[in-house]
Protein backbone atom coordinates (compact mmCIF):
# COMPACT_ATOMS: atom_id res chain seq x y z
CA UNK A 1 0.00 0.00 0.00
CA UNK A 2 1.19 3.52 -0.77
CA UNK A 3 0.00 6.64 1.06
CA UNK A 4 0.98 10.29 0.61
CA UNK A 5 3.26 11.68 3.31
CA UNK A 6 2.14 15.27 2.79
CA UNK A 7 -0.53 17.25 0.94
CA UNK A 8 2.11 19.81 -0.09
CA UNK A 9 2.94 19.78 -3.79
CA UNK A 10 6.68 19.75 -3.01
CA UNK A 11 6.32 16.24 -1.59
CA UNK A 12 4.09 14.79 -4.32
CA UNK A 13 6.78 12.23 -5.16
CA UNK A 14 7.17 10.95 -1.61
CA UNK A 15 4.92 8.15 -0.37
CA UNK A 16 4.76 5.91 2.66
CA UNK A 17 4.97 2.17 2.06
CA UNK A 18 3.24 -0.56 4.04
CA UNK A 19 3.70 -4.26 3.28
CA UNK A 20 1.89 -6.91 5.29
CA UNK A 21 2.32 -10.65 4.81
CA UNK A 22 0.23 -13.08 6.84
CA UNK A 23 2.37 -15.08 9.28
CA UNK A 24 1.33 -18.29 7.49
CA UNK A 25 3.09 -17.09 4.33
CA UNK A 26 6.36 -15.69 5.65
CA UNK A 27 9.75 -16.91 4.44
CA UNK A 28 8.36 -17.78 0.99
CA UNK A 29 9.63 -14.71 -0.91
CA UNK A 30 6.19 -13.09 -1.05
CA UNK A 31 7.26 -9.95 0.85
CA UNK A 32 10.29 -9.48 -1.40
CA UNK A 33 8.21 -9.94 -4.56
CA UNK A 34 5.53 -7.52 -3.33
CA UNK A 35 7.98 -4.83 -2.26
CA UNK A 36 10.06 -5.04 -5.45
CA UNK A 37 6.91 -4.82 -7.59
CA UNK A 38 5.64 -1.89 -5.55
CA UNK A 39 8.99 -0.12 -6.02
CA UNK A 40 8.87 -0.75 -9.77
CA UNK A 41 5.32 0.57 -10.11
CA UNK A 42 6.00 3.56 -7.85
CA UNK A 43 8.88 4.64 -10.08
CA UNK A 44 6.67 4.31 -13.18
CA UNK A 45 4.13 6.60 -11.49
CA UNK A 46 6.78 9.24 -10.82
CA UNK A 47 7.39 8.72 -7.12
CA UNK A 48 11.01 9.40 -6.18
CA UNK A 49 11.07 8.41 -2.51
CA UNK A 50 9.44 5.52 -0.71
CA UNK A 51 9.36 6.00 3.06
CA UNK A 52 8.65 3.25 5.58
CA UNK A 53 8.34 3.62 9.36
CA UNK A 54 8.72 0.14 10.88
CA UNK A 55 8.39 -0.90 14.52
CA UNK A 56 12.02 -1.36 15.54
CA UNK A 57 11.24 -4.76 17.09
CA UNK A 58 10.14 -6.01 13.64
CA UNK A 59 13.55 -7.23 12.57
CA UNK A 60 12.14 -9.31 9.69
CA UNK A 61 10.56 -6.26 8.05
CA UNK A 62 13.72 -4.20 8.49
CA UNK A 63 15.74 -7.03 6.93
CA UNK A 64 13.27 -7.25 4.01
CA UNK A 65 13.47 -3.53 3.31
CA UNK A 66 17.29 -3.58 3.45
CA UNK A 67 17.34 -6.56 1.07
CA UNK A 68 15.27 -4.51 -1.40
CA UNK A 69 17.57 -1.50 -1.25
CA UNK A 70 16.04 0.63 1.51
CA UNK A 71 18.36 2.32 3.99
CA UNK A 72 17.86 3.34 7.61
CA UNK A 73 17.60 7.12 7.92
CA UNK A 74 16.68 7.36 11.59
CA UNK A 75 14.59 6.24 14.52
CA UNK A 76 11.76 7.72 16.52
CA UNK A 77 11.63 6.62 20.12
CA UNK A 78 8.33 5.51 21.63
CA UNK A 79 6.34 7.24 18.89
CA UNK A 80 3.52 4.72 18.46
CA UNK A 81 1.52 2.18 20.43
CA UNK A 82 1.07 -1.36 19.19
CA UNK A 83 -2.25 -3.21 19.26
CA UNK A 84 -1.61 -4.15 22.88
CA UNK A 85 -1.07 -0.55 23.94
CA UNK A 86 2.71 -0.89 24.35
CA UNK A 87 4.92 1.99 23.27
CA UNK A 88 7.07 1.18 20.25
CA UNK A 89 9.99 2.93 18.61
CA UNK A 90 10.11 3.04 14.83
CA UNK A 91 13.01 2.61 12.45
CA UNK A 92 12.62 5.00 9.52
CA UNK A 93 13.70 3.57 6.17
CA UNK A 94 13.68 5.02 2.67
CA UNK A 95 14.40 4.10 -0.93
CA UNK A 96 15.29 6.71 -3.52
CA UNK A 97 14.98 5.87 -7.19
CA UNK A 98 16.80 7.42 -10.14
CA UNK A 99 14.21 10.11 -10.86
CA UNK A 100 15.70 13.58 -10.55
Amino acid sequence: MLAPTSSRDSYRGVVEVSIFVDKNYTQKGIGTALLLKLMEEAEKEGYWTLYSPIFSVNEASIKLHKKCGFRVIGTREKIAKDKFGNWQSTTIMEWRNGIE
